[in-house]
């Protein structure tokens, strides 16, 4: 019981102190893609030293791998994520799901890329990060994988919003991701596979939510059956997506539980 009232605490802290922290600091600035920036540098930063703090609570019991296995982390995660967003795309603007209506002008597109970047180390490492592990270490995997996969569906209120297929994808999404991090042993892979996502299919095609003010170098329209096309929602409400979510967590499960075998 005593151990269970520690590690909820040591959650509560670290979630909640990181959220508030990061909401009450805000740099105004006129120019919305440097607003953008800074509004996703500052959590970002913040969180980086909640890590560290926590961390050194722990005295080196939990850690957190990023630089193991970086460069075969890192071609495996930008690999993943380029199928990943890829399949999804093309099957959708083939099928004549959605289709390309225009062409925009993005002024800054460089520092939406990057914000849109820094936002995804940012969710990964609260996701998967000090509270994964501390789970993980303390309990077991299973756990870990519960609680952190409902603290990431929690923060895309979007997709709740959305209805129960976006839901769907959102928590297969986090299935996948937390696959890919076991089989790769490496936060980077996970890292670059959201960041392709993100950076294509929401930036680059329109097709996938970020916040409200991020804009888009190409506008997607939903044309065919809302089960199919995703409706308002495009690609990330699509039962493609779902169906190549579980692939994708199914192949990198497969590959954990290949490296495990071979362990023992």
């Amino acid at each position: 019981m005593k151990k269970a009232l520690i590690t909820f605490l040591k959650i509560f802290i670290f979630f909640f102190g990181w959220a508030v922290l990061s909401g009450v600091i805000d740099i105004p600035n006129e120019n919305p893609a440097i607003w953008r920036f800074t509004a996703e540098l500052i959590p970002f930063v913040v969180l980086v030293l909640f890590t560290v703090v926590f961390l050194f609570i722990e005295r080196g019991e939990v850690k957190i791998p990023v630089t193991e296995n970086g460069i075969k982390g890192t071609m495996i995660g930008m690999l993943a994520g380029v199928v990943w967003i890829g399949l999804s795309a093309t099957i959708l603007l083939a099928s004549k799901q959605l289709e390309i209506v225009e062409k925009n002008d993005v002024p800054l597109l460089w520092l939406w890329i990057l914000s849109a970047f820094i936002n995804v180390t940012m969710q990964e490492l609260l996701i998967r990060g000090y509270l994964y592990q501390l789970l993980k270490i303390k309990y077991n995997l299973a756990l870990a994988i519960v609680v952190t996969t409902i603290i990431f569906t929690l923060l895309h209120g979007g997709a709740i919003e959305a209805g129960f297929l976006s839901v769907v994808n959102v928590i297969t999404m986090c299935l996948f991701m937390t696959a890919l991090y076991e089989s790769e042993r490496t936060m980077i892979a996970p890292i670059m596979a959201h960041a392709i996502w993100n950076v294509i299919g929401a930036i680059v095609l329109g097709g996938v939510s970020l916040a409200d003010d991020y804009p888009s170098l190409y506008s997607m329209a939903a044309l065919g059956n809302k089960l199919l096309s995703g409706g308002d929602y495009k690609i990330e409400g699509s039962i493609v997506v779902l169906i190549i979510n579980i692939g994708l967590m199914l192949l990198f499960y497969t590959r954990y539980k290949s490296r495990q075998a071979k362990k023992h």
